[in-house]
């Protein structure tokens, strides 16, 4: 089984084999059209409600991402918040504003506000929760913006890592 850019689950023949196969007091009706089996549109599973037939994704990669980051549990205030003034406060000195600065817009010109207001809800839901989280991994860490909101704990600034790391 297999899965396409949106996590719906591509069933092969022998995945449908291997199902029936274990579940043989279930009844599976299926009508196979094609002897080759990539995309299975005309199966129609009875007593299974949560396994449906593969269909091709309507939408773009963008447009899915975008209606499922609008369905994201965030409360009012995060949403309606001003991340980038949140984040313009917590910087101490010239140099920390603008590198600040930079990466907000990097951010901005993404379409990622949306995202660092989530993050920073997260961040203080684990604090809230005393949710241990990891110090950083990855080009994560080259993100000054997200020291800031305490996503990790690595000051790019200090170790002079380069916002094209995180951006690749």
């Amino acid at each position: 089984m297999r899965e396409d850019i949106f996590g719906q689950q591509i069933l092969s023949e022998d995945d449908i084999c291997n199902f029936y196969m274990s579940n043989p007091d279930k009844v599976i009706k299926m009508c196979l059209t094609d002897k080759v089996i990539q995309n299975i549109s005309t199966i129609e599973f009875v007593q299974y409600p949560n396994i449906v037939p593969y269909t091709e994704p309507c939408v773009s990669l963008q447009e899915f991402d975008k209606n499922q980051q609008q369905k994201w549990f965030m409360p009012k205030e995060y949403h309606t918040m001003d991340i980038a003034l949140y984040v313009l406060n917590k910087c101490k000195t010239e140099a920390e504003l603008q590198r600040a600065g930079e990466e907000l817009f990097l951010y901005q010109e993404r379409g990622l506000f949306p995202l660092l207001q989530y993050l920073k809800y997260l961040v203080d839901t684990m604090k809230a929760n005393n949710i241990v989280w990891g110090v950083g991994r990855g080009s994560s860490v080259a993100s000054y913006v997200l020291f800031l909101l305490e996503v990790h704990r690595i000051n790019s600034l200090y170790y002079d890592l380069s916002i094209d790391e995180f951006l690749k």
